[in-house]
């Protein structure tokens, strides 16, 4: 039976990223050495470092303006490094809280200078993306998040702003066109859309990085990593090796445009059913909704286990939903095939026939 990954994370990767990835853990091309066992010195390792970081900014369409970097850490030591590197102790950011990553960055940012929360969804269980309100231009910078594993939201558009965003793009890096030209710092956790866990994307202004805010860490500067092409200490060379190839692949099938098209119809497949079907209804505000995580919950809530064992029966798995919203959660990131979400909906209509 063919499987379908819905999980969140650590997510879905393309079969033939999967299957290069394999055959260079046994042997890395013609070396003799598996991926694992050589040298991150190495003129191989170099140069997988340097096609990745130059696919990052074809694709992104940017240039010698911004750095690239890959890193250790996750998209969690994100939420303090850009903080402790920009954000000076008497300045003041703003951030947009939209969920439990947002919160857990406004948290850590607290330790360096001042915050200034412009605007939440908590209100109503983070199940919208908040509108209109003001951005201070004397900010040192606006953190949003750009799609919420969680509760399925994601910016449709970014703030217009006067001041840089930092933004932690985890769930939805290279799944659609950005304008870079807005961002400060752009930063991922690659386990959701990219590679495997263990390599973090930060993507920085050099502009932006001129007015770094103080004196840090060697390991937690920017600038360290700038130096030394994110090869300081030991890069993750197996995560960066595997994230290298899905951008290979990305590039292959349409650029972010192409993604975006096919993020788009994969995505309307399953709301419309939701929309449609008596048995489900959608968690977050329409016109917030997530390309990436779709929530949704069963109307009866004795329906929830009957519902995710059809859904593994049928070889769609990790529908789950996350604690904080319950229900069902179809995660159907780049690599997710137009046929997984189709045979997901097919259980649902299934389960309404059954049980409506």
């Amino acid at each position: 039976m063919t499987k379908y990954n819905f999980f969140a994370g650590p997510a879905i990767l393309p079969k033939q990223v999967m299957a290069k990835a394999a055959e260079s853990v046994i042997e890395m091309g013609d070396m003799g050495l598996s991926i694992l066992e050589i040298s991150h010195r190495s003129k191989e390792v170099v140069e997988i470092m340097e096609n990745a970081v130059s696919l990052t900014k074809e694709l992104l369409g940017i240039g010698d303006d911004f750095e690239v970097l890959f890193l250790s850490g996750g998209a969690s030591s994100q939420f303090y490094m850009s903080a402790m590197n920009m954000l000076g102790e008497n300045e003041t950011a703003g951030y947009v809280d939209t969920g439990a990553w947002s919160t857990k960055a406004i948290k850590e940012a607290n330790a360096f200078g001042n915050v200034q929360v412009l605007s939440s969804s908590s209100d109503k269980n983070f199940s919208y993306i908040p509108k209109g309100y003001d951005i201070p231009s004397d900010l040192k910078y606006l953190h949003v998040t750009s799609n919420n594993t969680i509760f399925g939201t994601q910016f449709q558009d970014f703030p217009d702003s006067q001041v840089p965003l930092i933004c932690d793009a985890s769930s939805d890096i290279f799944s659609r066109p950005l304008d870079m030209s807005k961002f400060g710092i752009l930063y991922a956790g690659a386990q959701k859309n990219l590679g495997p866990a263990g390599v973090t994307l930060a993507i920085v202004n050099k502009e932006f990085l001129k007015k770094q805010a103080r004196e840090t860490p060697t390991m937690l500067d920017y600038n360290t990593h700038v130096k030394k092409a994110s090869a300081f200490n030991t890069p993750p060379v197996f995560p960066i090796y595997v994230s290298m190839l899905t951008l290979e692949w990305i590039k292959a099938n349409g650029g972010l445009s192409g993604m975006a098209q096919r993020n788009a119809e994969k995505a309307k497949i399953l709301y419309d059913e939701i929309d449609r079907n008596s048995m489900f209804k959608g968690t977050a505000a329409a016109e917030d909704r997530s390309l990436m995580n779709v929530c949704f919950l069963p109307v009866n809530e004795d329906h929830t286990a009957a519902f995710i064992e059809k859904c593994a029966e049928a070889g769609c798995v990790g529908v789950k939903g996350h604690r904080s919203v319950g229900g069902f959660r179809a995660s159907i990131y780049n690599a997710m095939p137009k046929e997984g979400v189709e045979t997901l909906v097919e259980v649902m209509k299934s389960f309404e026939s059954a049980h409506a």
